[in-house]
């Protein structure tokens, strides 16, 4: 029997020859990522190993992005912990405030994912990184130290879904709209477990950064991970970021799926998911009017250059709406620096937003948008569910930058077709 792209990177970390869903292998790592939040409790156990040194300093990538800076004298701990022991064990991929990014997207642009690669953080949208062709996913922060301290981590060999996508995405739509369908279809649970797997010449169509965004959200759907195939677009971002060239996978024809879905990205609309889930997916044709108070541009998922310039474009010569706010958040330094050089950063801030340092912050309640009693908020963030934002009885729509950008200008869940 065939295996399926996330089987054969398995196959081959684990030094074998094929791999069937369901075995427990252990495989050798690419390299482990962990955080401000995470990085810290792994240090903590690593603490209890007899090796309290690291497996290789090359392979380790710690990035304080959650709450930073600093936003208090807890976060400040956290930090300098994880700085601390960047220094006495010399990590090269430690990220500072100024250099840092939100993680997701910083380590692709650092040229740190290659297709193949096998990578694990302790952060649950680490699956990003199945855009470039590799394995990667979330997991916990014992197994972030265990990683950390041997290279090595146990896996459950995840069985596969397909989607194969087919036609092109229309004007304001986005990688955003066809994850939340894809959620909307298969609920919170529907991949639990299981490797979503994209294919078929929709793909081609797709930039990366809708890759980056649909493989952002695979956990969504309770996917192990999301990967897409490796082809010219992928090459050409890799070779743009300085990645090394990887090992590039592809499915056998008789590889086996659970499922498959057929997806013609021309059907998909603007879509919006409503609280509390991210499979409450609805489009504009069953929006009623929803007043709002906060609009957030930004995140792992929706914070890259294509985002700002989609936003840009929206609020360009018009403003937010009387008592809005409207907060941008580039995901990375380098993005904020070439938004500047573009004239994005004028256009936000013409237009009535703020524009902030890069940080996860209000997506999961940290800080820079935290929501009061009632409020909501539409947000290009990745998850929606009770208090994430801020007090529990607050409310967050999940979105892509166009509709965003047009519900900061209308005051309200806004359809971006019309602009």
């Amino acid at each position: 029997m065939g295996m399926t792209m996330t089987q054969k990177i398995l196959a081959a970390h684990a030094h074998q020859d094929s791999v069937q869903t369901g075995q427990l292998i252990e495989a050798d790592l690419d390299l482990v990522l962990g955080n401000d939040i995470t990085a810290p409790v792994a240090i903590k156990e690593m603490d209890k190993f007899s090796n309290k040194g690291v497996f290789d300093k090359d392979k380790i990538a710690l990035v304080p992005d959650h709450f930073v800076p600093a936003k208090d004298i807890k976060s400040a701990e956290n930090c300098k912990c994880v700085r601390e022991f960047a220094r006495k064990n010399k990590i090269t991929n430690y990220f500072e405030v100024g250099q840092m990014g939100i993680e997701h997207a910083l380590l692709p642009e650092k040229g740190l994912v290659s297709p193949g690669d096998l990578i694990i953080g302790a952060d649950s949208h680490t699956c990003t990184y199945g855009a470039l062709g590799a394995f990667s996913t979330g997991v916990g922060s014992t197994d972030m130290a265990a990683g950390m301290a041997t290279g090595k981590a146990w896996f459950k060999v995840p069985s596969a879904i397909k989607f194969n996508l087919t036609g092109k995405l229309g004007k304001w739509v986005s990688g955003k709209d066809v994850i939340l369908h894809i959620i909307g279809m298969t609920g919170v649970d529907g991949a639990l477990y299981q490797s979503m797997e994209f294919t078929g010449e929709g793909v081609a169509e797709l930039g990366m950064d809708d890759r980056f965004t649909i493989s952002n959200m695979a956990i969504e759907a309770g996917a192990k991970n999301g990967i897409f195939p490796v082809d010219e677009k992928t090459i050409e971002y890799e070779k743009a970021h300085g990645a090394d060239q990887g090992v590039i996978t592809s499915a056998d024809p008789d590889a086996e799926y659970t499922k498959v879905y057929n997806i013609d990205l021309s059907e998909i609309r603007p879509t919006v998911a409503f609280p509390h889930l991210p499979e409450n997916a609805r489009t504009f044709e069953d929006i009623p009017e929803i007043k709002i108070d906060q609009v957030v541009i930004g995140s792992c998922t929706n914070g890259r250059m294509s985002d700002l310039r989609t936003a840009a474009a929206i609020l360009k010569g018009r403003h937010i709406a009387e008592g809005m706010r409207c907060i941008v958040i580039p995901a990375t330094e380098a993005i904020y620096l070439k938004a500047m050089e573009e004239g994005l950063l004028k256009i936000f801030i013409e237009a009535g937003a703020v524009v902030s340092t890069p940080t996860c912050g209000p997506c999961l309640g940290g800080y820079m948008g935290i929501l009061a009693a009632g409020e909501r908020c539409v947000s290009t963030t990745n998850r929606n569910f009770v208090g994430r934002m801020g007090d529990v009885t607050s409310e967050i729509y999940l979105a892509s930058p166009a509709t965003a950008a047009a519900s900061a200008i209308e005051g309200k869940i806004a359809d971006p077709t019309g602009y």
